[in-house]
């Protein structure tokens, strides 16, 4: 094998190489750009999902606030009719001594 085979055997595969380094360049570069997007979509998403806790948070503030508002109401029904018990238990001795003529 001459020098010049030697020399174009040795172009060739120098040529292969630096198409085989420009491909892995243009690929990596891709696959930057994807990840770059990926990247981007998903901060998207972590922000839509950070607005919907918000409003969830605020839907069930809202929610206790009802609730406590249900639980005050709920008590003085209780306590009413405790009081309205207690006034028909008064007036049902009353009617029972007025029956029994012992008024």
């Amino acid at each position: 094998m001459t020098i010049d085979e030697r020399l174009d055997r040795l172009t060739e595969r120098h040529e292969a190489l630096t198409q085989t380094v420009e491909l892995i360049v243009h690929m990596h570069m891709d696959f930057v750009k994807q990840q770059e997007r990926n990247w981007k979509e998903q901060r998207d998403a972590w922000k839509q999902q950070e607005g919907a806790w918000k409003e969830q948070k605020e839907a069930w503030k809202e929610q206790e606030v009802r609730w406590k508002k249900q639980d005050a109401r709920m008590a003085e029904v209780v306590e009413s009719i405790s009081r309205l018990a207690l006034i028909a238990h008064v007036h049902e001795e009353r009617i029972s001594d007025l029956e029994g003529g012992r008024a």
